[in-house]
Order: structure tokens, then C-alpha cells, then sequence
């Protein structure tokens, strides 16, 4: 088929590649701006622009798809169908009408479940044990067009939203390609989703990515889980923050939420929560580079008695 593909993050690059691979004509990509990005703020171009330039694909980089310049390009394009994986941004209608065979999507969920711009990490952060991929037809409200193909994947006790989002890359590239194959042939089937089943997965805010130490370990577990490797969960010590990456549980009691028990060379820092403990294992202070916890108590002084807020 003739398509235009839109994704912007390193989770759309497989898509991208599995549909060149297939034989699928590739008409036009279009991505996000370059953004500044790091610690320096540098200036750097989207992961699918890198893909595309590499597979001598043309790149639009629109500020807003709403830009005339932008339904003119993919009219001039005359694709079949428009492929989305993590665009990041709604479509408006003269684009959904544009392609005979519409604009179809990847959802890193099953949906209706995890509806929003960040199902991966909710899914781990509400200690689901089972997440998946939906291929489906865009409408113009958010991820609520009918489906044409989904797929199961566990959600695995030491996934973080990083190893849980390749594996679901993977798995929806080759279930695109499939959904393609079928809107070829003229045997797609179309399912609507069940309303009363939808749930939300909104985009993180600052507030969703700090550490409250009053609540559970295995809780307090599954965000820092989830929001790696970007943003971070984050708490402070003595007024600097510190980003934590990775926590292990331990069964202990009795002690003050927030407050460090033990310092070990293997096993890292044991902090009090408000039921259990957790030994972080690596963090990141602000403005350095990510190290082992024990490092970290060494650096700055992180002794048993101390606290994190």
C-alpha cells in the first residue's frame, strides 16, 4: 500500500522499518520538531526523522498538523491510509477523511483500557499483570475508534516502562503490518469498543512522579518502575533532588516513612515506607550522573537515621 506514516519517538521506529520491510510505499513521514533536550538543552531531531533520513524517506517536521501546508503535502502524497504510532499529536478531520482507508493507529494498550498519551507507564504503576497492543481506526475523539487487531503481552515483575515499551514496539509492528494485510485484501474487521470498560491513561505531571514515603514499599515500587527512564521518580535529600531508578522490596516495620535503616555495599540504601522498606538500589542526584545508591549515601552522606522527604 501507498501510506504516510506520523511517530516522533523511538517506540514508532519499529513500525517504521517493519512497514519499508514489507514492501509497503512509504510516501511521506511526518514528525515532531527538533526540541531541545539533556542537561545542556541541546537541540536535537526526533528518533523517527533519524529513521526516516537513514531510509531516504521524506520528512515533514510541522509545528502544528493543523498547518494547511501540512493537509496540502498529504494531498499531494495521495496516500491509501495514514499509519500513527505516538505522533503526539490529535488529528483533525480534513486529515482522518483524507486516505481512502483512513488514519489507523498503534495503541500501547488494550483498549478500551488505558486510554491516553501514556498507557505504559500507568500500567505498571497501577500493578497490572497484563497490558498489550491495539490496532485501530482514528476518530476524532482520543482512542476511541474501532479496533481492528489487538495482542496480550505480561507485564513482567521487573519490567520498567523503558523494557515494557520495547517489547510492546516490537509486538505492535508486526501487528500493524498484519491490520495492513487485511485492509489490502478488503477482510478487516472492524470492532467498536465497549465504552463502559474505558479507562484513562493521562499524561504524567509532575506531582505523579514523586515519591510519597507513607505509602506501601511494593506501590512506591511499581512508580519508580514506571517511570523509567524518563521522567524519574524523584524525592529530596537535605534540599537536593534525587531521582530514584531502581528499588528492590524488603519486609520490615516499625520505622518512620522516609527514613534510612541501613546502608550496604551489595544491597544499596533501606528506606522506611509506610508499610515494608525499600532498598534503592541506583539513583540519580540533580544535575549528576545516575549511580549506585551506596555510592550515593558515601557521596552526600546518607546515613542510617537520616531521612528523605
Amino acid at each position: 500500500m501507498r501510506l504516510s506514516f506520523m511517530g516522533t519517538p523511538a517506540f514508532a521506529l519499529p513500525s517504521l522499518t517493519a512497514l519499508r520491510d514489507a514492501g509497503h510505499e512509504i510516501c511521506l513521514v511526518v514528525t515532531q520538531p527538533d526540541r531541545p533536550a539533556g542537561r545542556g538543552r541541546r537541540v536535537v531531531a526526533p528518533p523517527v526523522k533519524l529513521a526516516a533520513r537513514e531510509l531516504n524517506l521524506p520528512v515533514i517536521q510541522p509545528e502544528k498538523i493543523r498547518e494547511p501546508s501540512v493537509v496540502a503535502a498529504l494531498q499531494d502524497c495521495r496516500p491509501e491510509a495514514i499509519v500513527v504510532v505516538a505522533y503526539g499529536q490529535l488529528l483533525p478531520k480534513t486529515i482522518l477523511d483524507l486516505p481512502p482507508h483512513r488514519c489507523l493507529n498503534l495503541h500501547a494498550s488494550l483498549l478500551p483500557r488505558y486510554r491516553g498519551p501514556a498507557p505504559i507507564p500507568w500500567a505498571i504503576i497501577r500493578r497490572e499483570t497484563v497490558t498489550g497492543v491495539t490496532i485501530m481506526r482514528i476518530e476524532s475523539r482520543m482512542d476511541t475508534g474501532p479496533m481492528l487487531l489487538q495482542q496480550a503481552e505480561p507485564i513482567r515483575p521487573q519490567d520498567t516502562a523503558g523494557t515494557l515499551g520495547d517489547r510492546l514496539a516490537r509486538l505492535g509492528a508486526t501487528l500493524l503490518c498484519q491490520a495492513l494485510d487485511q485492509v489490502a485484501r478488503g477482510t478487516a474487521r472492524l470492532v467498536p469498543q465497549d465504552e463502559r470498560l474505558a479507562t484513562y491513561a493521562p499524561k504524567l505531571r509532575p506531582e505523579d512522579t514523586r515519591l510519597d514515603w507513607t505509602r506501601d514499599a511494593h506501590t512506591l515500587e511499581a512508580l519508580i518502575r514506571g517511570l523509567v527512564p524518563e521522567p524519574g521518580a524523584v524525592t529530596q535529600f537535605e534540599g537536593r533532588r534525587v531521582k530514584v531508578l531502581e528499588a528492590v522490596v524488603e519486609d520490615t516495620a516499625g520505622h518512620p516513612p522516609g527514613t534510612i535503616l541501613a546502608v550496604d555495599h551489595d544491597r544499596g540504601v533501606l528506606v522506611a515506607t509506610g508499610q515494608g522498606g525499600l532498598w534503592l538500589r541506583r539513583v540519580q542526584p540533580e544535575n549528576r550522573r545516575a549511580m549506585g545508591a551506596e555510592e550515593f549515601a558515601r557521596g552526600y552522606r546518607a546515613r542510617p537515621g537520616a531521612a528523605f522527604g
